[in-house]
């Protein structure tokens, strides 16, 4: 080994520090992007009753008729299905954007994603039409799709390789406590009522908006800047604000290599993946993690959280609470999990969760096949689900080089499980 590359990974594993400059840029890229994801989720699960008879009434007005139970039943069933198939496709238009607008920009473009809908949403009881509903599911969809891919992807990009586990669970942790507003203020007594579920689903902008208005103040990933842009001066001055001190030569040769590392390589599609023996179980992995995590149905419960617990017997005064206590463990769960990760490990915190989800699951079979009638003990599903959904399995992918490949067709692959869950629940 050379001089000089001895001194690059002598300078390189000298652990960084959470500068004011990178916890104000995970922030407000967690906030603005992950934020709305997880209150996309839930926003629909409350006011379900009021927007299916909402649905009636335009039907009616239009046809003179009401929508039959079946169709009703299906109308919404794609409403809900909308937003993860809208994921899907918005995954799918990761690479081009990414490469195309940055990390940074394609996170400020994918707002429109966000702001457009809301105002849709926000509207669509005035201008009598649900099929804004329907579009503006699928738009939001597409914004969850980027966001999910990107969030990440800009935030390894921006972090010090010994804090990337614990940042790269931030995401994470926002969904979570998208999904706990939107359940707050989808009480009855808030805005899930006749007037409010309008506002309720257009609150998705003011994320929106404000990263807007905040993300531009922020680099962008140093690494896009380098090897895409080929600006070298702007890569440095990045690294600068987010390292907090001048020396960072060595990142920039490191970035460099690793480049030049991946160019030797080749493209590598997800066929070639499967193919070669080093990556096959990897990849194999991965896709099991992701499958694993959404055909449990674990934010499918999320969509209907109201209708399966009325069906498992809890009282329909309290079962708004009910699913906000679900949401709050969910948040603690992944809180936990933000300081556990770099000193547990992913693969104990996987095991561990996908542990209690799989004796959650074998409780839950037998005491549906031992009560049939009273079908209360349902409600421990809930209790279940946020370990049973590891929060490490938002930053597996990404483990290794931000930008790899399986990184974001992994989750592509995550958002077509939910979608398949996401149909067939109802």
């Amino acid at each position: 080994m050379s001089n000089d590359e001895e001194r690059i990974e002598d300078i390189v594993s000298v652990p960084g520090r959470l500068t004011p400059v990178l916890a104000l840029a995970t922030l407000i890229a967690a906030f603005g992007s992950s934020f709305q994801y997880g209150y996309n989720v839930a926003a629909v699960n409350s006011p379900a009753e009021l927007m299916k008879a909402f649905y009636n009434e335009t039907h009616y007005s239009r046809f003179s008729e009401y929508i039959s139970e079946f169709s009703l039943t299906l109308l919404w069933s794609i409403s809900v299905s909308m937003f993860p198939f809208g994921g899907f496709v918005g995954s799918l238009m990761v690479g081009p954007l990414v490469n195309r607008l940055g990390r940074k920009g394609t996170l400020l473009f994918n707002n429109i994603f966000s702001i457009v809908p809301a105002i849709l949403m926000g509207t669509s009881k005035t201008a009598r039409s649900y099929e804004m509903i329907i579009l503006s599911r699928l738009l939001v969809g597409i914004c969850a799709g980027l966001s999910s891919n990107v969030v990440p992807m800009y935030l390894g990009e921006l972090s010090p390789k010994n804090l990337r586990g614990a940042l790269g669970v931030v995401p994470q942790l926002f969904i979570t406590v998208g999904i706990l507003v939107a359940q707050i203020v989808g009480l009855r007594s808030l805005l899930a009522t006749e007037e409010g579920w309008p506002i309720l689903l257009g609150l998705t902008a003011i994320p929106a908006a404000l990263q807007l208005l905040l993300l531009p103040f922020f680099p962008e990933s140093p690494r896009y800047l380098l090897i895409q842009k080929k600006d070298a001066a702007a890569a440095k001055n990045a690294l600068k604000r987010l390292r907090g001190w001048d020396d960072v030569d060595a990142e920039m040769e490191e970035i460099q290599l690793e480049d030049e590392a991946e160019k030797a390589a080749g493209i590598i599609s997800v066929l070639t993946m499967f193919r070669m023996r080093s990556l096959r179980w990897q990849v194999i992995s991965i896709i099991i993690l992701m499958g694993g995590q959404q055909l449990s149905g674990v934010n499918a419960i999320y969509y209907y959280a109201d209708q399966i617990y009325l069906s498992a017997g809890v009282k329909d005064q309290d079962v708004q609470y009910v699913t906000v206590g679900t949401g709050a463990v969910n948040v603690l769960m992944t809180i936990c999990a933000v300081f556990v990760v770099e000193y547990l490990g992913r693969r104990a915190l996987l095991l561990l969760g996908f542990s209690v989800c799989f004796i959650a699951c074998c409780v839950l079979t037998v005491a549906l096949a031992l009560q049939v009638p009273s079908r209360r003990c349902s409600s421990r599903r809930s209790s279940f689900s946020p370990p049973g959904r590891p929060p490490t399995w938002w930053g597996a992918p990404s483990t290794g080089s931000p930008t790899s490949l399986w990184a974001w067709s992994s989750r592509s692959f995550k958002w077509a499980s939910e979608l398949t869950a996401s149909s067939f629940l109802p």
